[in-house]
């Protein structure tokens, strides 16, 4: 199981809209990787995809802290940010794995850091800055709540 669709968001306002066109298509639960360069988006789609599930404040990305957890009326999303990870080990003694259940949505930038690890997402969003500008963002779905979640996106979210 692997498909998989591509986007593209042309400015901000189209990644944040992305955001939000996921949220809604995963309901507030999964585990969704995302990949790309430093400066290509990640955590502008994940402050999308919190405010669409009702956050009302700022969203950062927790490079120093690792993860931010936030708990909202109908799920609780934590936002792991690994660029800062030595070793894969330090996910050990966070006590990640109370991280990843089914009645959460888990948002893991730079999750190569910690691969050893984690487990497996239900998507992989990868950014990257096409010649012609914006940002593509390539969805690709690991599981069967994956496709669930890619079918709802292509469906218009």
């Amino acid at each position: 199981m692997s498909s998989s669709q591509t986007w593209l968001a042309g400015d901000v306002d189209a990644m944040t809209a992305f955001g939000a066109q996921l949220a809604r298509a995963c309901q507030g639960r999964g585990v969704i990787f995302l990949e790309g360069d430093l400066g290509a988006g990640k955590t502008t789609l994940s402050r999308g995809i919190l405010h669409a599930l009702g956050h009302q404040g700022a969203v950062k990305s927790p490079t120093y802290t690792l993860v931010e957890p936030y708990t909202l009326a109908d799920t609780t999303v934590y936002h792991f940010d690994l660029y800062r990870l030595l070793d894969p080990e330090e996910l050990e003694l966070m006590g990640y794995r109370e991280y990843f259940h089914d009645q959460a949505l888990t948002l893991v930038e730079w999750p190569e850091r910690g691969r050893l690890l984690l487990p497996e997402p239900d998507l992989r969003l990868r950014l990257a800055e096409p010649p012609a500008g914006g940002r593509e963002l390539a969805v690709t779905a690991v599981t069967a709540r994956g496709e669930q979640i890619l079918n709802e996106l292509r469906n218009g979210g």
